[in-house]
């Protein structure tokens, strides 16, 4: 009985102990997953001008002045719970994920350029250069809308970088290389030509893109990585591809540099990005909408309406009028509009042609800044002179979207003025700062266009 017994508990440890090295050599050895992070995805300071390109296609010359600015970025990121039985007996606390992308070193003191979804969720990133020296990065900054990041290395000696070129002046036709590293492939070059400019991947969405689209084969783990011309001057960051599979199809797209400069710029200068607004609301023409609006043009913007205060309507735009171009770049559609002010910040001046009445009319604009806020809710914003006349109230800011169903099962609607929160006026947008997730909201005082004044009570 007694051996009986014996054998018994030596074959209970025998599976323990067989099933613990299992879970180390299976899922331990596994639990760090190299994955594409960036799937590049998939659609389900000094610029120098582009004049002196080369005559022939150099592209060797190019790649020798690019190969060395490139560099591949790893993100190492811990995902949440436990997914092994040694994970348990460890309190590792989940599994390391590190995802591969590109990144583009812009400046000798070790500035780069890459996308904001190569990068994001980090806990640690790690930059490897050409010459296969490491360096752990410091994320600096990012922008989700235009997909671009800012990381900072530092090194004993100085980088090879690239230079801005003004991608304005890019043509399509234009032969330009892509560098990054596809598939963990890393100093990885391929050519093509620039197939198409402003593109929006989708006209439907919310994000203002404005892409230069080329047939240079990019693929997961170019994102992050350099458009170069002829000469090796960058034109672009590498960010997407159209592919129902993930991979290279025959189209990819790039942020244009001169958006990527700007955002890099804002981040350092301010440490977020400064957008300058136009304050128009409108849509690009076609055939349709020029038959709609009785208009022979079927190119440029369509003003629809202009924001009170803001640089257009100060300037003289008006509803009806079809912005042409913006400071001599041709506007054909709202990607270009949008394109063009992605460069731009609050306090910049542009000219804007229009044509009214038949007529081309050129004016000078200052760009401002965005003082819409969100607030429980809703989209606020700051009312003009006439509108608190019209309101009958000497201070308020106006609902422009409503997205708080309790409010507006008490009656608020978009257009209403807020005008009080806890016996405090609010006059600009700006007093809206002084509450935060921590007020407690004991009543607001709304107005309606008619200026009936209506209070709600939280208890």
């Amino acid at each position: 009985m007694k051996k009986l017994l014996y054998t018994f508990l030596v074959s209970l440890f025998g599976g323990f102990l067989a099933l613990l090295v299992h879970n180390f050599y299976y899922d331990h050895s596994n639990s760090i997953i190299t994955e594409e992070k960036d799937n590049m995805v998939n659609i389900s300071f000094n610029p120098l001008s582009n004049s002196n390109l080369s005559s022939e296609n150099d592209f060797v010359s190019a790649a020798e002045k690019t190969i060395h600015s490139v560099v591949h970025v790893k993100n190492t990121s811990i995902s949440g719970g436990n997914s092994s039985l040694w994970d348990y007996f460890n309190n590792s606390g989940g599994k390391t994920r590190v995802g591969m992308g590109s990144g583009v070193i812009i400046s000798e003191d070790g500035y780069i350029i890459t996308n904001n979804h190569v990068i994001e969720n980090a806990s640690t990133i790690e930059v490897t250069t050409n010459n296969n020296k490491t360096y752990n990065a410091e994320l600096l900054g990012s922008d989700e809308v235009s997909d671009i990041a800012v990381l900072k290395i530092v090194g004993d000696e100085s980088f090879p970088y690239i230079r801005f070129a003004d991608s304005d002046q890019t043509k399509i036709g234009e032969w330009v290389l892509a560098v990054g590293n596809p598939f963990n492939l890393t100093s990885t070059v391929t050519a093509g030509i620039i197939s198409a400019k402003s593109r929006d991947l989708n006209d439907f969405d919310s994000k203002n893109q404005s892409f230069i689209q080329t047939d240079a084969a990019v693929n997961s783990g170019n994102s992050g990585g350099a458009l170069v011309n002829t000469n090796g001057d960058l034109i672009g960051i590498n960010t997407a591809i159209t592919s129902g599979t993930g991979g290279f199809v025959g189209y990819s797209f790039a942020v244009p540099s001169n958006v990527a400069r700007k955002i890099f710029e804002d981040i350092i200068e301010f440490g977020n990005v400064q957008k300058g607004l136009l304050g128009v609301t409108g849509f690009g023409l076609n055939s349709q909408s020029a038959n709609e609006l009785n208009i022979d043009l079927t190119e440029g913007f369509f003003v629809n309406d202009t924001e009170a205060e803001m640089g257009a309507e100060r300037a003289g735009i008006t509803k009806g009028d079809v912005i042409i171009s913006l400071d001599n770049i041709k506007i054909e559609k709202f990607s270009d509009l949008s394109g063009y002010l992605s460069t731009k910040r609050p306090g910049d001046k542009i000219s804007v042609g229009i044509i009214r009445d038949n007529n081309i009319i050129k004016l000078s604009v200052t760009l401002e800044k965005n003082n819409n806020v969100s607030f429980l809710g809703m989209q606020l914003k700051n009312m003009t002179k006439n509108e608190l006349e019209s309101y009958k109230i000497t201070h308020g800011v106006k609902i422009s979207n409503l997205r708080n169903s309790s409010l507006y099962r008490m009656g608020v609607k978009p257009g209403y003025a807020l005008t009080e929160i806890n016996n405090k006026e609010i006059k600009k947008t700006e007093d809206l700062l002084n509450f935060n997730s921590n007020t407690k909201i004991n009543q607001m005082i709304f107005v309606n266009p008619n200026g009936e004044k209506e209070r709600l009570i939280f208890e």
